[in-house]
């Protein structure tokens, strides 16, 4: 098995070295997670995997500082909002906990006819089979949570791809498990190329695919996955804010900089149109512009760093070349609007992007929020619903009718009220639409989508 390094997105520096599989690797894995599941002899009842998790969290609690380090040091999230993911990911792992509790079926009734008289049935969950996992960049260690826990929690064996650029977190969590009692085969993590995602992805011993990148590779495999394989997806949108007359200014100013520029907007879900009525565009424009300008930007690993790196130096530029083209179609920097090294970016505002411009109508993943005018809220709706993306969306207002108008209206699978687009606890349903995405995640959601429902009819006379 070959190596890879794991290197910093800030300068370049190597953090670590781990296996890289090759696709015969990646085969063993799969073939090792599906002759698990089938070891009926063995399989772990549900207070097992309740005490395994109950350790996972307990070690996880133990290593906070540890686990930081490592996610700040390969993923470029600055040390602040890294720790606040390993403590959500310690959550999510205590949320798998509660979740079994409420894992239940139902009576289906029976008797209210002939037909079914002297009959009782029942539902209830058993797991799917095999779970593949291949995660993104952007949270490491909880990602892999998300995607691992649920399925551990309801008896799957899983196998989970991270991100080239950042798999240390998916393989500590891995060690973890196996530190907590978890057996050889329940938990693998795989570094591999792509060639290796897919074929973890199609294989016709997965039963459940999650994925979570971009909708370009996310659609190609769900059109390959084997007969069978439930699919969750979760890409990306270009998350639409839409700010009244009457919204509370000050008040609003701080979400929309956290929601746009936490972890250098590369989230999901990152605040990035936002939509002001014409009587407060300069106002809010100005302060947000304000706001942004005063971010500290630069090494992750600094308590002080607001605004850490892209995950690489082409992300930069790629960034740079989008404001220019948005600047080149009339937009106007407000604040930022250039790269202040070879790894970061200025936090940028934009007053007034062409509608046809790149950081209008595709999800930048960088520092970079665009300001539009608008004269009418129903302009507002249909400028927001004017993309294929379908995922978190806001509005900011005082006046209950228009916010209700707007949630209605906004094409979004979850719509904020006076909140920025980009607000997440790990309990909550969590999933994009359209282009944005294919069912639900969350904790408790996935657990769900990771399990068949069974129904047991019984059938006596003497009933």
């Amino acid at each position: 098995m070959s190596t890879i390094e794991v290197t910093s997105p800030y300068d370049d520096s190597v953090v670590g070295t781990v296996p890289f599989s090759t696709n015969e690797e990646v085969q063993a894995a799969i073939d090792l997670a599906h002759a698990t599941f089938l070891d009926h002899k063995n399989h772990l009842p549900k207070y097992k995997r309740v005490a395994i998790l109950e350790k996972v969290a307990e070690i996880m609690s133990s290593q906070v500082e540890e686990l930081t380090r490592l996610c700040a040091s390969e993923g470029g999230k600055p040390w602040i909002d890294s720790e606040v993911e390993v403590y959500r990911a310690i959550n999510g792992v205590k949320l798998a906990i509660e979740a079994l509790g409420s894992l239940e079926g139902k009576e289906v009734a029976m008797g209210h006819t002939a037909s079914s008289a002297n009959r009782m049935a029942y539902t209830f969950k058993e797991p799917i089979g095999v779970v593949a996992a291949i995660s993104a960049f952007n949270h490491p260690f909880n990602l892999a949570i998300h995607q691992v826990i649920p399925a551990i929690a309801v008896g799957c064996p899983v196998v989970i791809k991270p991100a080239t650029q950042t798999p240390m977190s998916a393989i500590r969590l891995v060690e973890i498990l196996e530190e907590a009692g978890l057996p050889k085969g329940w938990a693998q993590a795989v570094v591999c190329d792509r060639t290796g995602g897919e074929l973890l992805a199609t294989s016709p011993k997965v039963s459940f695919l999650t994925f979570i990148g971009s909708g370009a590779v996310g659609w190609y495999l769900n059109s390959k996955v084997s007969n069978g394989t439930r699919v969750a997806l979760e890409h990306g949108g270009v998350a639409p804010v839409i700010v009244e007359p009457d919204a509370d200014i000050d008040a609003m100013i701080p979400d929309l900089g956290k929601g746009g520029f936490y972890h250098a907007g590369q989230v999901c879900v990152s605040v990035q149109r936002v939509y002001v009525h014409e009587s407060i565009v300069d106002e809010v424009a100005s302060k947000l512009s304000d706001y942004a300008s005063k971010l500290v930007v630069g090494n992750q690993l600094d308590p002080k760093t607001e605004v850490g790196p892209l995950i690489n130096n082409n992300e930069v530029n790629r960034v740079e070349e989008w404001v220019n083209e948005a600047v080149e179609k009339g937009a106007k920097v407000l604040t930022g609007g250039k790269r202040i090294s070879n790894s970061c970016y200025e936090p940028t505002v934009l007053l007034n992007p062409a509608d046809d411009a790149l950081v209008s109508t595709k999800e930048v993943f960088g520092p970079v929020v665009c300001v539009y005018s608008y004269s009418d809220m129903e302009e507002a709706i249909d400028r927001a619903n004017s993309l294929e993306v379908s995922f978190q969306a806001a509005v900011f207002t005082k006046n209950i009718d228009k916010a209700l108008r707007a949630v209605k209206r906004i094409n979004g699978t979850t719509v904020m009220v006076n909140d920025h687009t980009a607000f997440r606890v790990d309990w909550m349903p969590f999933g994009g639409a359209k282009a944005s995405g294919l069912g639900v995640g969350g904790i408790h959601d996935s657990m769900e989508e990771m399990t068949n429902e069974k129904l047991l009819v019984i059938k006596s006379p003497v009933l």
